[in-house]
């Protein structure tokens, strides 16, 4: 049943990010305003996660939310825990900004999904290209924070599997001295229901404290 259950969920993102995701493209287009497409991709996002609670019963519970800087105009650098997907999906839908995560470049050759995140104006990187790579995040990420924008980064690089440490890394925090805005830690106990690389789902609850 578990294992029927992560497969609905699976399936029902691979269909519905279908149509989505010609909204997006459609949306760019046009050339409506980015806050339209932020506004279809983060809609996708949620009914993601409503559908992972229908399907295998994974909830989430949020603690922390006044340490939220409240001025629209606060770019904030964001440093989350990174267990599975989970927490890429909730992070836009349940902060009151626009995000723009740092990805690795791959991810834009994703059918559907790598081109709904190549249209909304993010961070991708080369990271084999080192510090021009970093030197990329500084320049996207100063016109960004300057926008009001919360840059979202993931410290440890990658997803590590929970109870360990991964190494983490400067630049995230490097880029908020050099723009001068706040840091928001984030921590995340997403691989207790989305273990990280894997396939079920299991019924329980996400707890996401912010610092």
């Amino acid at each position: 049943m578990l294992f029927l259950r992560s497969l609905l969920h699976s399936v029902w993102m691979a269909i519905t990010v279908i149509p989505f995701t010609l909204c997006l493209l459609l949306a760019r287009v046009l050339r409506l305003p980015l806050a339209t497409r932020w506004v279809i991709a983060r809609a996708w996002l949620a009914l993601s996660l409503h559908a992972l609670r229908w399907f295998c019963g994974v909830r989430y519970r949020i603690h922390g939310l006044e340490h939220l800087p409240t001025d629209p105009q606060q770019g904030v650098v964001l440093l989350a825990k990174h267990q599975s997907t989970f927490e890429t999906f909730l992070l836009p839908t349940v902060l009151p900004r626009r995000i723009a995560y740092v990805f690795k470049k791959e991810l834009l050759a994703i059918p559907f999904f790598g081109w709904s995140i190549g249209s909304l104006e993010m961070i991708h990187i080369d990271r084999k290209q080192g510090s021009r790579a970093f030197h990329k995040v500084v320049e996207q990420g100063k016109q960004l924070l300057a926008q009001g924008v919360w840059v979202a980064m993931f410290p440890e690089g990658t997803r590590v599997a929970r109870g360990q440490v991964g190494e983490y890394k400067s630049g995230a925090s490097r880029l908020a001295i050099m723009c001068k805005v706040p840091v928001v830690p984030i921590a995340i106990t997403s691989a207790r229901c989305w273990p990280r690389n894997g396939f079920l789902r299991y019924p329980g609850v996400v707890e996401v404290s912010i610092g």
